[in-house]
């Protein structure tokens, strides 16, 4: 089992930032990849970002150039930095871990106003 505890979401006006961090504990050894994903009122889920244990990293097509993942090894924690956020972007955001199977954190709400 993992445990993914996510914090950092909010209401920001457009074109501002915001960093999400999601901690993960349990059986952390076994973690292949973490990403963030993201689902908007009446959509389906999608990936955000993703970043796989070699460090390689890979994003959705809407928000490269604009957000970036990274990870603290020693705190067991990911990150998603989020710049020049839109409105478009508002979502719960999710964690989530492969190890090798689907974990998810509780969500949080990310709210982008016009």
């Amino acid at each position: 089992q993992v445990q993914l505890v996510e914090s950092g979401g909010g209401l920001v006006q457009a074109g501002g930032s915001l960093r999400l961090s999601c901690a993960a504990s349990g059986n952390i050894f076994r973690i292949n990849a973490m990403g963030w994903y993201r689902q908007a009122p009446g959509k389906q889920r999608e990936l955000v970002a993703l970043i796989i244990s070699s460090g390689t990293t890979n994003y959705a097509d809407s928000v490269k150039g604009r957000f970036t993942i990274s990870r603290d090894n020693a705190k067991n924690t990911v990150y998603l930095q989020m710049n020049s956020l839109k409105p478009e972007d508002t979502a719960v955001y999710y964690c989530n871990a492969q190890a090798p199977y689907n974990f998810w954190g509780q969500g949080t709400q990310v709210t982008v106003s016009s």
